[in-house]
């Protein structure tokens, strides 16, 4: 483990070379990283289920020029309760992380950052969240105020369930509903329905990715549906990548306008899972963390036939 009077130059699990230790000024680093804006792949996975909750809306009331904002307010709410989400994260796994060899560089272990620093931090990034969500209209206000509860009980998963991935998606998944709810000012049957699809699609990704950690996670306790899973896992994870697209494919039928443009998407999202089985190795760490990154492609393939889907 570094020693605290250690300033490292980067954090062990980020992307070499990412923009944070290339570019972002020194005295901004160690919050950046904090925040995870090292690799962006987290951010990525909360806003996607913002943007298909967008194309559902729009396939079933048609597009508005309000639905530019809804867009771009969630790429901006995701990027900074991302951070949030993962300060939150690094401050009560801190000696968690300390013990783990891919997360011990992490700012808080390695004494970067401070435990009163990554509070004030916390509540900073928190504040831009709220400013952000407070555009959206009243009922997507309160979806975001119902999500606070799964995000602050996230981080305690893994201590007391197995099944820690399922609160991931109970929390990460939200904003599927939450951008429904901003341009519908209500909540459907569609959105939900897409909400359990995306559930299961981030036990899918999440798994890969806890596969690297299931060594140390045995060694110290920590639970995780890799250890769970162990040799079975992609076996067990083809049925979760199979619920994920079938679920989906119920909440475009839901919807009235351009269901087979949804449904092209959903084949390409299913398609780019079953490659990620197919290179599946989960001793292989290196390999995890890529197929775990693939996921924004995946996702990204769905969010762009349900916008066509509902522009069109």
């Amino acid at each position: 483990m570094q020693n605290r009077g250690e300033r490292p130059d980067v954090v062990a699990d980020a992307p070499p070379g990412n923009w944070v230790d290339r570019h972002a000024p020194p005295a901004t680093r160690p919050w950046l990283r904090l925040s995870r804006a090292d690799r962006p792949i987290g951010t990525w996975l909360l806003l996607i289920p913002c943007w298909w909750g967008i194309g559902l809306a729009m396939m079933a009331d048609g597009p508005r020029l309000f639905d530019l904002w809804i867009a771009v307010a969630c790429a901006i709410g995701a990027f900074v309760m991302r951070g949030a989400g993962c300060t939150w994260n690094d401050i009560t796994d801190r000696h968690i992380d300390a013990q783990v060899a891919r997360t011990r560089s992490r700012p808080l272990p390695s004494g970067q950052v401070s435990l009163r620093g990554a509070l004030i931090w916390l509540v900073a990034q928190c504040l831009v969240g709220l400013a952000i969500l407070l555009t959206l209209g009243a009922a997507a206000i309160w979806m975001g105020v119902a999500s606070l509860a799964l995000v602050a009980i996230y981080p305690f998963a893994k201590r007391f369930t197995w099944w820690p991935q399922i609160f991931l998606g109970l929390a990460f998944n939200w904003g599927v509903m939450l951008a429904y709810a901003a341009h519908m000012g209500r909540l459907d049957a569609a959105p939900i329905i897409a909400w359990v699809a995306a559930i299961a699609w981030t036990v899918f990704y999440d798994t890969i990715y806890a596969h690297q950690d299931a060594e140390d996670d045995a060694l110290i306790g920590v639970k995780s549906t890799a250890r769970l899973f162990g040799e079975r896992s992609p076996r067990i994870l083809a049925g979760f990548a199979l619920a994920a697209v079938a679920v989906m494919a119920v909440a475009i039928l839901w919807e009235g306008r351009n269901q087979l443009i949804a449904l092209a998407g959903l084949a390409g999202f299913g398609l780019h899972l079953a490659w990620q089985l197919l290179k599946f190795q989960p001793d292989q760490g290196d390999i995890c963390l890529r197929l775990f990154r693939s996921n924004r492609d995946a996702g990204l393939i769905l969010a762009l036939f349900l916008a066509v889907a509902g522009l069109v």
